[in-house]
């Protein structure tokens, strides 16, 4: 599997893996990129893609990807974090002020360096995709403000940034599996979690947690990456393909996501999801002392100046 090795001048078949199910956004995105691929290369380059997770969780094909054993794959950025310290930047809790706000970062200066900060670590950074923006959600009632959250027990992925992150609003942080969420939530193991839209829904969350509150305080995205291995197989005029493909779907997988959160929501709250605003301020107050432990270098501060420059009050 993989490109390396394949001959310079014939048709080539390009392995790709995304862990979402096939009919998610990301998957959607990721053949419309292929068959960009396939059209502008005149059927030389095709692109195979294996979703559902089918050749390994996140981390493990990563490293695969590295060494040039997959061609593409579709990462969240998280998974990144602790092989470059850059990506960081972009899973900050309450650092965007909204999508609006993440998307101008992504498609500008800050979101190139970002891709271009992976080249060192055998991939090339193609393109961001969304993830959506994360919100809390409990058992107990709605949250307005950090104290509504003191003793509340919040599932989180197993990362040292999420569970600083719950810690600094005064919770105690649970690292869990999402598939053992649902029965958490059901023998009071956790009293909440916190996940966009489409996951709370297609995780059947809100059955046993329907108070959700619209913090938006994780907008970490997803990555679209090329093993440099592979990258470096092909020709100047396919590279240019592969990156022009890359950027074009990105708009299209905006579409699917904006589609797709609109359609969870307005069903959630048709069912009878109770939904609050949340005012970030005091939430984002705390998380300061949470940004200045996980950005120590001059890089990333130049990084996240750029990024809060950005926000929706310089828009």
């Amino acid at each position: 599997m993989g490109l390396a090795g394949c001959g310079g001048g014939g048709r080539s078949t390009l392995f790709g893996t995304d862990t979402h199910p096939a009919d998610y956004p990301t998957v959607q995105a990721f053949r419309y990129f292929g068959d960009l691929v396939e059209r502008r290369s005149g059927g030389r380059l095709r692109v195979k893609i294996f979703p559902s997770g089918q050749l390994g969780a996140e981390r493990d094909t990563l490293e695969i990807t590295s060494f040039g054993g997959l061609d593409f794959n579709r990462v969240n950025l998280a998974p990144l974090n602790s092989i470059e310290p850059l990506t960081t930047i972009f899973s900050l809790p309450f650092l965007f002020d909204s999508e609006a706000h993440l998307r101008r970062v992504l498609d500008g200066e800050p979101g190139e360096r970002v891709l271009r900060s992976l080249a060192p670590h055998d991939m090339i950074g193609l393109c961001f995709y969304d993830s959506g923006a994360r919100s809390f959600y409990n058992t107990r009632g709605p949250i307005e403000r950090p104290a509504d959250m003191h003793g509340m027990k919040i599932r989180v992925q197993n990362s040292d940034l999420y569970v600083a992150m719950i810690q600094g609003l005064g919770a105690a942080a649970t690292p869990m599996d999402l598939s053992e969420v649902y029965q958490g939530l059901v023998q009071g193991v956790i009293d909440g979690a916190e996940n966009n839209w489409p996951s709370y829904e297609s995780g059947r969350h809100y059955e046993v947690a329907p108070y959700y509150s619209l913090t938006r305080h994780v907008m970490a995205p997803e990555v679209l990456l090329m093993s440099k291995v592979s990258w470096d197989n092909l020709n100047s005029a396919d590279r240019e393909i592969v990156m022009e493909s890359a950027r074009e779907s990105v708009p299209y997988m905006r579409r699917l996501w904006d589609a797709r959160v609109a359609a969870a929501q307005e069903a959630l709250v048709a069912d009878g999801v109770r939904v609050n605003e949340v005012d970030p301020r005091p939430f984002r107050r705390r998380m300061h002392p949470v940004w200045e432990s996980f950005v120590t270098t001059d890089v990333q501060n130049d990084i996240m100046r750029a990024v809060l420059a950005m926000g929706d009050g310089n828009a």
